[in-house]
Order: C-alpha cells, then structure tokens, then sequence
C-alpha cells in the first residue's frame, strides 16, 4: 500500500491502486483501452454469469415463493399494485419496488417460474458489471476479476437461484448504481480525482441521481442503509480523511436510510412475527452471535461447502469463555489492520469494515424472522461479500505483477481455472433450488437437525396425501425442538385430517399454549373441537384466532361455519363477508355464504356468490350443484 500521501496524492501511496489519477487508462488498469473495449468485458461478464446460473432457468418455485408470487393476489391487478405501495401489510415486507417488480413478471409471464428466475439472473449479471465499473473509477488492482468473482461466487446462488430474493438481486443493482453515481459526484474516475463536491448544477444532478438510486434501493431491500457508511470509508481510504463537507452531502442518505430501516424492524416484528423467545437475547449474546457469524461468512467465501439453505442454529452461551473469543478476534484483527495502515494502506481495513458493517442488519442485533431457525443464511451477505472477494482479487493482481515473467503468464489461466471452478459450483448449487422436495432433502441430508425443513417437508407430503410421512416429520421437528408450536400445529391439522380428534386436540392445546399468538393454531384448534360437537369451544378458539391475526381470512370462513351450523345465520353471514373481504379468491366461503344467503331467502346475493366461486373455481360440482338447487327453488317460487 505505500506510506500515506497528501489528500492529492497517487492512489498507490493511498490504498494499492497503481497509476496516478489522471495517468492513461494503461496505467490505471494496466492493458490499454479503447473507446469501444469497456463493452466487451461487460458483455463477458454477463454470458459468464448466464452461463453459470443457465440451470436455475429450469428451476420452480421453493419456499416463500407462494407468498411472494404464486398466492400472491396482490400481483394480479392494478388495484394490487396500489396496496403494494400504500397498505404495508398486503404483501410479507414492505418492499414495494421489489414487489412492483415482481408485479411486471406477472403482468408479463403470469406465474410461470422462467421469467422470475431469468430477470434475477440478469440483475445480478447486471451487480457484477457494476462491481467492475466501481472499482475501476476507484482504480483498484483486479477488477475484472473480482466482478467475475462476485458473478460466479456459489456462496450468492441463494440470493440468484430463489425468486423470492429478488429483494437482494434488485436492490444490489440500485446500490451499487448509487455508489458509482457518488463515486462520480464525488470526482472520482475524472480527470482530477482529489476533485472535492461542488454546488455546480451538473455535480448536483449527479449526487440527486446517486440519492434517488439509493432510496429505490431501500425500497427494494433497506440492507441498502449501509451504503453512506460504506462511500464514508471509501472517502477515507482514497483522501486519508473525511471532511465536514462530506459528511454533510451524505447526510439525508443516512436520514433516509435510518427511516426506513425503521420501518423493516417494525415490520418484522409486528407483522412477520420475529417476537418471542427465539429472540429474547441479551447485548452480550448477541454481540457473540455477530462475532461468530462474521467468521462464519468470511469461512463460506474461502471455501464454499457445503452450502446449506437452514444452517444449524448455535447454541448461545455468554458463560462459555470460546464463544468470546469469535468477537474478539474480529475487533482485533480490525485494530491490527488499523496499526498496519502506515505499511500496508488502508485498503484491508476498509475490505474488513465493510465486509463487517455491510453484514450488520443482518448480524443479530435486530430481530428478524430467519434467528428463529438459524442466526445465518447465506443471502445475508450478497453485497458484504464484495469486501473480501474485491482484497483478495486485488492483492493476487498486484503479487502477480510483481512476480517474474512465468507467474504473469501464468496467471491469467489460474484466475480463469478458479473462475471456472467457481462457475461449475454454482450451476450446481443452482439445482437445489429445482423444486420444494429438492430443497429440503438437500438441507436434511446436510443438516439433519434443521427443524423447519422437517416441517416443512411434512406440509409437502401432506399436500400430496401422504398423512403418515407428513407426521413423521412433524415429529421428527419436535423432537429436534420441543417447543416448536408450527410443527405442532400442523401435527394436530394433520391428525384432525384422519379422524384422530381427541390426539389433534391435545397437541393444537399445547401449539396455543407454546404459542398463543399462533392464528392458525387456534383456527385448527377451533375445527377439531367443532368436529367433537364443542361449538361453544370452537368459537372462542376462532375468536382467538382474530385476535391474533384480525387479517386472517380462514379464521373468519371457519367462525361463520359453526354460527351457521348454530343457526345464528346473521353473525354467520357477516363473518363470511368479512372473509370474503379479506380473501376475494376464497371460493369456499363464498359457496358457504350463499347456503346462508339462500336460508336467509337473499336468493339473487345467494346466487351471485355461488357464480363469483364457479369464476373462481370453473367446473366444481359442488358450487355446480348448490347452483341447479337454488336455480330450481326459484323456478317453483321460492324467493
């Protein structure tokens, strides 16, 4: 790195870049460039990327993909798209841009998985073109070859091969758009690189552009929030101090991503439901949970394997003195690298500091629903891993051209090898994500405690009328983890659904109990007990499901059933309206409602409701049928 120079000095006495600001391009990036060439490593960068996710095109849907598209009503018209953006709560988070995005896949392709899947893999061919434009304004040694890093890294499959995380894909390209957009602003890349921020009208469109991305980019995913803090670190490395002036152009980026990181905390606990014990966490174990993910990311980046969609949950114990050392070690190699700065550069330290500050909302310090399973995943460090990936190309470019002639021939064709290997990891990792079976084999076999694939898995083979597998399942999470009420509750469903009553009442009794803000289980609870002829018991336990989830529209379709069943056909009525309200696709209650309309005498309302379930459900026989009934009933004068 060289010893520090002035605030105008060459890049390489600031950090490693090797060329002064206003050299050649041949000198800054060390092969000459013509006006045309930037376009083919970029147009590489995009066929390396294609290529090496080629096989996630054939992929399905996996895990919360129903949520974020296929049951996603929200998706399905313009009037969805306006409570997208103005009703948070219609959709699981409030990312309105990733969910507009995901609005114009479906407008476009309807459900289908391909276009989902080709647009991430575009997006994050698109974060690696990027990447490289970065770090060449910012004349880093090895450019190219961290952006082919990034692309083909296995470690981002997850964020790549699973459509759901279009959240990461997305605002990854916005992020980094706004950092070169500053980057810009800021004067890097131009002919004076020591260029301070100006008020001149063009320099302030530049920084408006880099603030707009930045708040798309919250908008997509507010991970995003950490980019002020990560452009004040690059200001550091390359001027060797951050002025007044620097802080106060970056201001309403920290303002704007504070607000909206607020609004992500509130969101996951009030309405993803990261509450409860598996977050109940002091400062001290949390800061163990964050010193030992940071090592665990950092380890998935130097050797990718295995790759596992549910990682094992730690067991967090502030009295075991091991579990310390993970924190301490990370503050301590980041105090090494600060004493080293004068012989090395700064340029570690800033890969280390981002790396750990770009991690940080997802470090455990705020609560979000993924602790409940596993305090890491690998999708959490998709832009964090840019730090180290970009270290380590850029060391391996400046050792090799120090290195004798061999080694520079050489070169070239390692890098390639490693790029290559990397890319035929990922095409591989790319297949776990094929389908919901695959996914949660895979996890099983290489994490045979993963609780929530137990449970998951169940739920897959009881859609498939395998009843006995489902419960084996279901009981092999529970004994992984006893106080599981999800896994529980979908044991009791599924026992109430083979006649077991008595044995489905006892465990939905101990899911309400583990957990009594559980809707669903108190739904299930209150239909086995309706089964048994408890009415009077089933209504309260369908009250409490309300209470829990006043959102929830199976609770209001199950309450309406047992007051119809208790001829109370008013209340019946305006619970399955409320259903209906909540649900407009619940085919179900609309056929129970218009039996309670047409017992009413409301024959034409009775009607319209079993038409709206036919649209809903062409072909059902029993709306069909119920349909003839009420038709021939009006035919002899009934009304």
């Amino acid at each position: 790195g060289g010893a520090p120079g002035a605030p105008g000095a060459a890049p390489a006495a600031r950090g490693g870049a090797p060329g002064a600001p206003g050299a050649a391009p041949a000198a800054r990036g060390g092969a000459p460039v013509s006006a045309w060439s930037p376009a083919l490593p970029a147009l590489g960068l995009f066929l390396l990327t294609l290529l090496a996710y080629l096989p996630a095109l054939g992929n399905g849907f996996v895990w919360d993909d129903d949520d974020y598209v296929t049951a996603n009503t929200t998706l399905r018209s313009l009037a969805g798209l306006g409570r997208i953006w103005l009703e948070p709560g219609a959709v699981p988070q409030y990312y309105p841009l990733t969910f507009t995005s995901l609005w114009l896949n479906y407008q476009i392709g309807g459900a289908a998985p391909l276009g989902y899947h080709l647009v991430n893999v575009l997006l994050h061919a698109t974060s690696a073109v990027l990447v490289w434009r970065v770090l060449r304004t910012l004349a880093v040694p090895g450019a190219l070859l961290a952006a082919a890093l990034f692309a083909v890294h296995p470690v981002h499959v997850e964020s790549v091969a699973w459509a759901t995380e279009r959240k990461n894909t997305l605002s990854g390209v916005l992020y980094l758009g706004s950092m070169l957009a500053y980057l810009r602003f800021a004067g890097f890349g131009l002919a004076r690189q020591d260029r301070s921020p100006t008020a001149d009208a063009g320099h302030v469109a530049t920084w408006a552009l880099a603030l707009a991305l930045f708040l798309l980019g919250l908008l997509a995913k507010t991970v995003v929030c950490t980019l002020p803090a990560a452009l004040l670190l690059l200001l550091w490395w390359q001027r060797e101090r951050v002025r007044a002036r620097d802080v106060a152009w970056l201001m309403p980026f920290f303002v704007l991503g504070a607000a909206l990181a607020l609004v992500t905390v509130r969101m996951e606990s009030a309405h993803v439901g990261a509450v409860g014990r598996d977050w109940d966490l002091s400062f001290v174990e949390r800061t163990l949970i964050a010193g030992r993910a940071v090592w665990f990311y950092l380890g998935k980046l130097a050797w990718p394997s295995p790759l596992v969609f549910v990682y094992p949950r730690w067991t967090i114990d502030a009295g075991a003195a091991w579990q310390h050392l993970f924190p301490v070690a990370a503050a301590a190699a980041a105090l090494a690298l600060f004493l080293a700065r004068e012989r090395i550069g700064r340029g570690p330290l800033v890969a280390w500091l981002f790396f750990v500050a770009t991690l940080g909302p997802a470090l455990g310090y705020v609560d979000v629903f993924p602790m409940r399973y596993s305090f890491v995943a690998d999708h959490f460090q998709y832009l964090a891993s840019l730090g180290p990936i970009v270290l380590v190309s850029a060391l391996a470019t400046r050792a090799v051209r120090r290195a004798g002639e061999g080694v520079r021939r050489a070169a070239p064709f390692a890098a390639g090898a490693v790029v290559v290997l990397l890319a035929a990891l990922t095409a591989r990792q790319t297949l776990v994500y094929r389908d919901l079976r695959t996914l949660w084999t895979d996890t099983l076999a290489k994490n045979p405690g993963a609780w929530m694939a137990h449970n998951n898995l169940g739920l897959l083979l009881f859609g498939e009328g395998r009843a006995e597998e489902a419960m084996a399942h279901y009981r092999a999470a529970i004994a992984v983890k006893p106080d599981d009420a999800f896994a529980r509750n979908n044991l009791g469903h599924t026992l109430a659904s083979v006649g077991r009553m008595d044995e489905a009442i006892a465990m939905l009794d101990e899911a309400v109990r583990l957990e009594p803000g559980n809707a669903e289980a108190w739904s299930n609870l209150g239909n086995a007990l309706a089964a048994r002829g408890r009415h009077d018991d089933a209504l309260v336990a369908y009250q409490r499901s309300i209470a829990a989830r006043p959102s929830y529209a199976d609770a209001y379709g199950n309450l309406g059933n047992v007051l119809l069943l208790g001829g109370r056909r008013a209340d019946a009525i305006a619970a399955y309206r409320r259903a209906v309200e909540l649900d407009p696709r619940f085919a179900d209650v609309r056929r129970n409602l218009a039996i309670a309309l047409a017992q009413e005498g409301r024959l034409d309302e009775a009607e319209a409701q079993l038409e709206a379930a036919l649209q809903l459900r062409p072909g059902w026989a029993d709306a069909s049928a119920t349909l003839a009934d009420l038709r021939a009933a009006r035919g002899g004068g009934v009304r």
